[in-house]
């Protein structure tokens, strides 16, 4: 092994899920090599989940406008502080033109070719790729030559002092106290298909929050999210008093479950600032799914055309994955689609508000 790494550079674009799983390497790196500079290059919209990371020397952010004049700059910019080491956790055609000519490059092993053959013909071959974990610990493997480790800690989300202040102002201006605990809904994901129902979500919320005496924060971003939300939202306070189901013996006359409905109002690292102040997050397989486990939560999460061999469950956190192991169409995709290809949709239809309940008194037990 050569001299160890002074400068060394990670490039991860996007997205929410992808940079909270790279924390692993980030801290591991930094564990290995304490003294090293280490920088990472990372969109400007979602700077804000790297920011606070200690471990990190400098976020170099890509700007939202990814012309390639602006590609050509940063690469410049990178052969201009001559890297040791870049570590290329992205490889995408924009990443390799950012490293051309480096002096030292690694990348992660997308094990594409097992990942083709196991959602177009549901053959899997990943033993013979290396295996499949989580993707947490692929992003360490291009430097296990380096001595960096898995050093069981999972993943990390740093927070600010302001995210903390911000979200108890929040919290209290909605009329709940500062140290209230939450139950967690993260109901949206980009892609359709990966999306549970609105209806038994909101019903999963209801159940929940009338049995732990927790009144219920909704997260989500973009338009399509909020929208989402306030129609969850509408539904929780829709309902009638809790029909019979598995959970109905632990019900308590709570009265009306009380909603607080956060989509499109905070930040990320707000987002995981309150996530702190929740018992449990009921999620899609999603980014704030990985969000909710760098911040060590209770996870349910509910998962529809996606399968574990694809590397993205709960990673280092308590939490119980729900899904239809009886498809034989699974998996459909590795990020998601905006239907089902089959039309019956039975990933997720076939997963009942029962089971998502039984879980999540699993984790809070």
């Amino acid at each position: 092994m050569s001299a160890s790494p002074e400068k060394v550079l990670i490039i991860r674009f996007s997205s929410v899920g992808d940079i909270v799983l790279s924390s692993l390497l980030v801290r591991a790196f930094r564990k290995r090599f304490p003294s090293c500079r280490l920088d990472y290059v990372v969109k400007e919209e979602y700077a804000d989940l790297v920011m606070h990371n200690s471990n990190i020397t400098s976020v170099i952010r890509f700007p939202k406008s990814e012309t390639l004049d602006d590609l050509k700059k940063l690469r410049a910019r990178i052969q201009q502080n001559r890297y040791d080491l870049i570590i290329d956790i992205h490889d995408s055609l924009r990443s390799r033109f950012l490293t051309f000519g480096a002096k030292r490059v690694v990348r992660i092993n997308k094990r594409k070719l097992a990942r083709f053959l196991l959602v177009r013909f549901k053959i899997n071959t990943y033993d013979a790729f290396n295996g499949a974990p989580s993707v947490a610990l692929r992003y360490l493997e291009p430097v296990r030559a380096f001595g960096v480790e898995d050093d069981g800690a999972g993943l990390e989300c740093f927070v600010g002092e302001e995210d903390e202040r911000e979200v108890d102002i929040l919290v209290q201006g909605s009329g709940f106290r500062s140290s209230q605990q939450f139950i967690g809904l993260c109901p949206s994901a980009k892609h359709y298909n990966k999306m549970w129902l609105k209806e038994r979500f909101a019903e999963v919320a209801s159940i929940l929050s009338r049995t732990r005496n927790q009144p219920i924060v909704l997260f989500g971003f973009g338009e399509n999210e909020v929208v989402r939300c306030n129609e969850i939202q509408n539904h929780i306070h829709s309902l009638r008093p809790v029909r019979r189901t598995l959970a109905e013996s632990s019900l308590r006359p709570y009265g009306e479950p009380k909603t607080l409905n956060l989509s499109g109002k905070i930040s990320l690292t707000e987002t995981a600032a309150m996530m702190d102040k929740c018992s449990i997050v009921v999620t899609n397989d999603s980014g704030l799914m990985h969000l909710a486990a760098a911040r060590k939560r209770n996870v349910v999460a509910i998962f529809g055309p996606t399968v574990k061999e694809l590397g993205f469950f709960p990673f280092g956190t308590n939490s119980v994955v729900v899904e239809n192991n009886g498809l034989r169409c699974r998996p459909c995709t590795h990020i998601g689609l905006a239907s089902c290809p089959k039309g019956h949709f039975k990933c997720m239809n076939d997963i009942s508000v029962e089971q998502v309940i039984a879980s999540a008194n699993t984790l809070l037990q």
